[in-house]
């Protein structure tokens, strides 16, 4: 007999295909007759295409096509998320180092590398503007004479946006509640300034589109993490119906939200569309560090707070480097501003945040979506406010923390999570309370705070079981790594009462697969999971309403197990039997249908009600030393809240995976610029963490609080434990040695600075 799916350590579906590694990814797609693409790209920042002269690079044998800005005509050229600003190859100016001015199709990656150097093209170079001070700047140059074409949506209560506000900010969010009169109860206001480190989003399988265009069917296959807006989007470049767009997604190698919108796609269809020959595009992992990135960020810190450390007013400023192109940086500065406040209580707060262009690779959605800059600001600057007031940072942050079920602001959802509960369990594990001091050595603590499962997302799922028990799960949510195809299974199995080895998970495909808005928000087990359950719920009734008709009973009466019909004490009765009567030796299938997606609400200022909050908990312990400003993380501790855990298992690794992304952000991991170029955009200069960077105590405690709202008590998981690891870190460095480091990551030499800054006497007591 079945046993229940749900609180399991359940091996993974696709576990033998990944290990063997007969799991096809887009990477993997080969067709016949297919030619390899690559671009020319722009060694200028910053430059006016003067002209493109494409001629020998055609007549090179093995060329089937080329690709410049001479072949746009009839297209709508540009795209991105709110602002459509990125060319599919340069237009008039390149605007960054990296930038695509020319593709090539042909036999070969050789030939078509080949190809590119024959590709003369003239630059008028430009002034750079390489970071966000020189973007700024009175005199600075402006990377887009006229404003593209560009959206606000509709925001709520205390929200707002605006498009382009000053010259090279191309979106700015605002947010603003209570009123400021505070202000002038405060008994101290503190200020301070941090800066957040640029990171490379390094996924394994690189960014690849396989396309084959046949007179106007346009068929691709593509590693995406939003195959249903990816194919809106295309034919809005492409001036063609979506219906002759048809988006196959195979595994995806990792994304942690590099993998939407437009990257490899338009290319490859449009070199495929010339040479009329299916075409391969596959980016080289350096070409990964010139197409998107996490957002380095500078953030300015007010707060109002009582001489008993209660917290008073809020406001930030973040200014977001969004390098040349818009990509998501919209929505990630309404996360970022929005996330600011942190968990605490407040009387008032105003936020506002602005993507700033720079001649610098596009920045986009990354795990942790705004909530790691704005946690980095906002968790240290809770330990320099303790400080100052001579209060532990543990009992601040409990004294300010926000109650479960306490909405975050004004029209929003209450908090679902007991946030002292969970930063409790993390000390504990710490060891935090009742420490021995040891010289060099501290202790840090941090909550990392986002909302989760995205804004009025939208979701459908189907269900069909056969004749003889199969189910098969379809939805859009897209296995990238993170066992999502196994979850969803694992509740289509618990509604059906069927064993987990009966349950196959679709492949995607956006000609049959339900609607999706996209892998992202952490929102697959609580939007997609819900409309899943929905979905089996509904294939259940069909069958114990064709069972009840053909036993002559009520199917309220029936019970559903192990595709067998059950009716109180009598026997079992096996449905292939029951169906063979009625369909024949045909056989048939039961489908269900299932749908979610948020309330909308004007009074929650993004729109919708957030669905969940994914909360973060981190502790860590280091040593310093004060020769060199080395600091060794000596313990991490990491947690977040699933609400109930699905797969035990999977969640372990999805928070294990986040905090480990988090360590490496706090201590190395960074795009290193000088003078807007770019130093270390290869896999052999760029750091990423290895197994001997892990700490020699490394714990992570899935919390179940059990407040979620998708399927049996669940919640989204994946990013919130990588949120606070940064400033734990640094909060624990601070406990070490009294120095505050405000700028990421926490290098030798930046800490080493911190130390010599500190006064002698400070320097004595730790």
């Amino acid at each position: 007999m079945s046993r229940s799916r749900i609180g399991t350590n359940d091996r993974r579906t696709d576990a033998t295909l990944k290990v063997t590694g007969a799991a096809q990814y887009t990477a993997d797609v080969r067709l016949p007759g297919m030619l390899h693409a690559k671009v020319l790209r722009s060694p200028h920042a910053h430059a006016r295409l003067v002209s493109v002269d494409s001629a020998k690079a055609r007549a090179l044998p093995g060329v089937h096509a080329v690709l410049t800005r001479d072949e746009l005509d009839g297209l709508d050229p540009t795209y991105g998320y709110f602002i459509k600003d990125q060319p599919i190859v340069a237009l008039d100016r390149v605007r960054y180092a990296g930038d695509v001015v020319a593709a090539v199709a042909a036999e070969s990656e050789a030939v078509a590398l080949h190809a590119l150097e024959l590709i003369e093209v003239t630059y008028k170079p430009l002034p750079a503007v390489p970071d966000i001070e020189a973007a700024l700047a009175p005199d600075a140059p402006e990377l887009f004479e006229q404003a593209p074409p560009g959206i606000v949506p509709p925001y709520g209560t205390g929200a707002s946006g605006q498009l382009r506000p000053r010259p090279n900010v191309c979106y700015e969010f605002r947010y603003e509640t209570g009123p400021d009169s505070v202000w002038d109860d405060c008994d101290h206001i503190f200020e301070d300034s941090f800066t957040f480190s640029r990171m490379n989003h390094f996924h394994l399988e690189p960014f690849v589109t396989v396309a084959d265009v046949r007179g106007e069917e346009i068929e691709i296959w593509a590693s995406t993490q939003n195959p249903f807006p990816l194919r809106k989007e295309l034919a809005r470049v492409l001036r063609t119906p979506e219906s002759r767009i048809h988006v196959h997604v195979p595994y995806v190698g990792g994304g942690f939200g590099s993998k939407h919108n437009c990257k490899t796609e338009p290319i490859a269809i449009l070199l495929s569309r010339a040479a009329g020959r299916p075409v391969r595009y596959c980016l080289t992992t350096e070409e990964g560090f010139l197409t998107l990135s996490q957002h380095a960020a500078v953030l300015k810190v007010r707060t109002g707070v009582m001489a008993d450390g209660t917290f008073v007013a809020r406001e930030s400023e973040v200014l977001l480097d969004a390098g040349a192109y818009s990509d998501g940086s919209p929505l990630v500065a309404e996360k970022a501003c929005y996330r600011m406040p942190g968990p605490y209580r407040w009387q008032h707060i105003r936020s506002s945040s602005s993507c700033v262009m720079t001649t610098t690779t596009p920045a986009g959605p990354f795990r942790g979506f705004g909530a790691t800059q704005a946690t980095w600001a906002s968790e240290s600057q809770v330990d320099m406010i303790a400080e100052r007031l001579g209060m532990d940072p543990y009992e601040l942050r409990m004294k300010n923390l926000k109650r479960l079920g306490e909405p975050f602001v004004p029209g929003e959802s209450g908090i679902d999570s007991d946030l002292a509960e969970g930063l409790d369990a993390v000390a504990d594990a710490l060891g935090y309370q009742g420490r021995e001091r040891v010289p060099r050595r501290g202790m840090g603590l941090a909550i990392g705070f986002k909302d989760g499962g995205g804004v009025n997302k939208p979701a459908q799922a189907r269900v069909k079981i056969t004749a003889t028990g199969s189910v098969y799960v379809s939805s859009g949510t897209v296995e990238i790594g993170q066992g999502a195809s196994t979850s969803l299974c694992q509740v289509a199995a618990e509604v059906l009462g069927t064993d987990l080895e009966r349950v196959r998970y679709a492949p995607v495909d956006t000609d049959v697969t339900p609607y999706d808005q996209g892998t992202n928000a952490s929102s697959g087990m609580t939007v997609m999971g819900t409309a899943v359950l929905r979905a089996a719920q509904d294939a259940r009734s069909k069958v114990l309403a064709f069972a009840a008709e053909q036993l002559g009973c009520d199917p309220a009466e029936l019970t559903l197990r192990d595709w067998t019909v059950r009716r109180g004490e009598d026997a079992p009765v096996p449905l292939p039997g029951l169906v063979a009567k009625v369909f024949g030796g045909t056989g048939y299938e039961f489908h269900g249908e299932g749908f979610f997606k948020a309330p909308l609400s004007s009074d929650a200022p993004l729109e919708s009600p957030c669905l969940f909050w994914e909360i973060g908990w981190a502790g860590a312990e280091v040593e310093v030393d004060p020769d060199t400003g080395k600091v060794t993380v000596l313990q991490l501790v990491a947690s977040g809240d699933v609400g109930r855990a699905v797969n035990k298992l999977l969640c372990r690794g999805q928070d294990e995976g986040a905090a480990v992304m988090g360590l490496a952000q706090a201590m190395f991991e960074e795009m290193r610029y000088e003078d807007g170029a770019l130093l270390n955009g290869e896999a052999l200069d760029y750091r990423v963490p290895m197994a001997e960077d892990l700490p020699e105590r490394f714990v992570s405690i899935t919390q179940e609080q059990g407040h979620g709202p998708g399927p049996f008590g669940a919640k989204g998981a994946g990013e919130g434990a990588m949120v606070p690891v940064a400033a734990a870190v640094a909060n624990a460095v601070q406990d070490a040695t009294g120095a505050r480091v405000t700028t990421l990551p926490l290098t030798p030499e930046r800490v080493f600075d911190a130390l010599q800054a500190l006064p002698r006497e400070r320097t004595q007591l730790h």
